[in-house]
C-alpha cells in the first residue's frame, strides 16, 4: 500500500510539473495595436485598435490573435460607422477577425535572450468569415523580460468578400490596404 501511494505521488508531481511546464511556454499579448491604412489619390483613411489580444507558445511557435473588429478607432466618426456597417466589415454578424497560426524559424528565436530575430509566420487569416491562408515575415523583439511581435502586411479586400464596384467608397478606399500589427507579450 505505501509502494501504490508513493508511486500516486510521484505521478502526481510529475503531471503537476508537466502542467506547470507547459504553462510557462505559453505568452499572452499584453498590450497591442492593430493599425490599416487605406491610401487613394483622394483621401487617406486610417484605423487603430487597441483591443486585439493574442498568444504565443514559445515551445511550438503556434499564435493566435484575436481582433474585435469594433475596435477600430477612426479620426472621423462617420468613417468609422461606414466600416461597421453591413455595406462594408458587418462587425455585427462578424464582430472578431482572427489569425491562428505558427512561426518558422523558431529556432533560431532565444525568448530569454535580448536580441531581435526575424522570423516569417504562416497561418490562416480570417476577416469576415473568409479565411485566407497567410505567409509574411514578422519580428520578433526580446528585451527585459518582455517580447514585441511586430509585422507589416497588404490584405486586398476584395480576398474577404469587401468590395466596391461603384459609387464614393470605390474612389475612396484603396482596394488593398496595409496592416501593421505590434504586440507586446510577457508570460502568462
Amino acid at each position: 500500500m505505501k509502494k501504490v501511494s508513493v508511486l500516486l505521488i510521484g505521478f502526481m508531481l510529475l503531471v503537476a510539473g508537466n502542467a506547470y511546464s507547459q504553462e510557462n511556454n505559453k505568452l499572452v499579448s499584453s498590450k497591442s495595436q492593430i493599425k490599416f491604412h487605406s491610401h487613394t489619390s483622394v483621401e487617406d483613411i486610417e484605423a487603430n485598435n487597441y483591443t486585439a489580444v493574442g498568444t504565443i507558445n514559445t515551445e511550438t511557435g503556434e499564435f493566435v490573435y484575436s481582433v474585435p473588429m469594433q475596435g477600430f478607432e477612426f479620426e472621423i466618426a462617420l468613417m468609422q460607422k461606414h466600416f461597421n456597417s453591413d455595406n462594408f466589415l458587418d462587425t455585427k454578424a462578424f464582430p472578431k477577425a482572427k489569425i491562428k497560426g505558427k512561426i518558422t524559424k523558431l529556432d533560431e528565436v532565444d525568448f530569454t535572450k535580448d536580441g531581435i530575430y526575424p522570423v516569417s509566420v504562416e497561418g490562416e487569416l480570417t476577416i469576415k468569415g473568409v479565411t485566407k491562408t497567410v505567409h509574411e515575415k514578422a519580428s520578433i523583439t526580446v528585451k527585459s523580460n518582455a517580447v514585441h511581435v511586430q509585422s507589416s502586411f497588404n490584405v486586398v479586400l476584395a480576398d474577404y468578400g469587401i468590395e466596391f464596384l461603384k459609387g464614393k467608397p470605390s474612389k475612396n478606399i484603396a482596394k488593398e490596404v496595409e496592416v501593421t500589427v505590434h504586440g507586446e507579450y510577457s508570460q502568462e
